[in-house]
């Protein structure tokens, strides 16, 4: 068995900076990124090397199934699953897409392309890993590296797969174990951004609207990353939105993203600590309040990040989740008359006296009521 070397890490401080450092000291092909806190199951190596063999591109990751942190019993996820991330780049397991599972026939053995990778576990060449442009050198601690390498790889001509045949465990713990010098929050924004603003192109707005108090963070100096990316001569993010991540709650192709005001009263719609299936409300607007801002899309959606605005005829008006198939969430905005009319043709209005807090459904009457003024609209966009 090859020798194990163990490097010494006092002025490492990351780790990102801990993955950089193990990665400048390989030797082999393939690097192999995994956590301490893991456990790897009989066979799980050699289905990362194949496709890597097959793709020198191919950044590959295996199912990650749990450990608990109390027993370390360990326990099956379903390999059904593909990363994604909502507004903000919060990293989410989603069931993987239909258009996904049609690519692959229905044979489960197949790896499974995803639009983001979790982060901690994954296999490269070694040679790619540093012609894609490693890991950003600006980020710290922990925290959105994962997001930011699923769009530089996807983005510049690589692919990322989940390998449904590769399983290592993962001890999930409930408290992180690194220091955050500033704070967790300053982290994961700075990280955010960095990731943002190299990669999203005018996307990002998503990420700023979704997190207003974010605008305060200094993400430091970027032009290295973004001359890696005209370097490497990278697709834009609406490529990656269409052909990667069509799924995507942040929507390829909108016509605003930003408040929905009613003419009459001056109050925005509002989901503001709201859940799917709750009522949408009203409330006096507020710069700062993600919860007023809404993209409407070309497919007729009002949507907040994964939420969208949801009704029948007369209402009420309620919030679920984006099922991107029209009908009970399919909106018309009409620029002459300031009308949000339903595909069921009845038009958005203002709160009745019997319930103030709520917007209400009813026949489009054209009246002030029922007059909105959507923030940033550019319909021909």
């Amino acid at each position: 068995m090859p020798a194990v070397h163990l490097l010494g890490g006092a002025l490492v401080v990351s780790c990102r900076d801990f993955c950089s450092v193990g990665a400048s000291e390989a030797k082999g092909r393939v690097i192999t990124f995994l956590d301490a806190h893991c456990e790897c199951t009989e066979g799980w190596l050699e289905p990362l090397l194949f496709e890597i063999y097959k793709n020198r591109t191919s950044v590959v990751c295996p199912v990650i199934d749990v450990i608990n942190d109390n027993t370390f019993e360990y326990s099956l996820v379903p390999d059904m699953t593909s990363g994604g991330f909502n507004w903000n780049l919060g990293f989410q397991w989603y069931t993987a897409s239909e258009r996904e599972m049609d690519r692959r026939g229905g044979d489960r053995s197949l790896p499974m392309r995803t639009p983001a990778m979790a982060g901690g576990l994954l296999a490269i060449e070694r040679s790619y890993f540093y012609e894609i442009g490693s890991y950003d050198s600006g980020m710290e601690i922990w925290g959105g590296e994962n997001i930011e390498m699923s769009f530089r790889v996807w983005m510049c001509g690589g692919q990322v797969f989940i390998v449904t045949c590769s399983r290592v465990g993962h001890v999930f713990r409930d408290v992180s174990p690194y220091s955050w010098p500033g704070g967790v929050e300053r982290i994961l924004n700075r990280n955010t951004l960095r990731t943002a603003e190299v990669w999203m192109d005018s996307y990002k707005e998503f990420v700023y609207r979704s997190n207003p108090d974010i605008k305060k963070t200094n993400y430091g100096d970027v032009s290295e990353r973004v001359a890696l990316r005209k370097r490497l001569k990278c697709h834009s993010f609406q490529w990656y939105l269409q052909n990667i991540y069509p799924e995507s709650w942040i929507p390829a192709k909108y016509y605003t993203l930003g408040y929905i005001k009613n003419r009459q009263t001056g109050e925005c719609l509002d989901v503001s600590g709201k859940k799917a299936g709750d009522q949408i409300v009203m409330s006096h607007c507020s710069e700062n309040s993600e919860g007023q801002v809404f993209a409407f899309t070309h497919r007729g959606e009002i949507a907040n990040d994964e939420l969208c605005l949801d009704t029948v005829k007369r209402g009420p008006v309620t919030i679920l989740t984006c099922h991107r198939q029209g009908g009970s969430q399919q909106w018309i905005y009409d620029n002459k008359t300031s009308t949000i009319r339903h595909i069921s043709n009845f038009c958005l209005g203002k709160p009745s006296p019997r319930d103030p807090a709520l917007p209400s459904m009813g026949l489009c009457m054209g009246d002030m009521s029922q007059k909105w003024i959507i923030e940033g609209l550019d319909i021909d966009r």
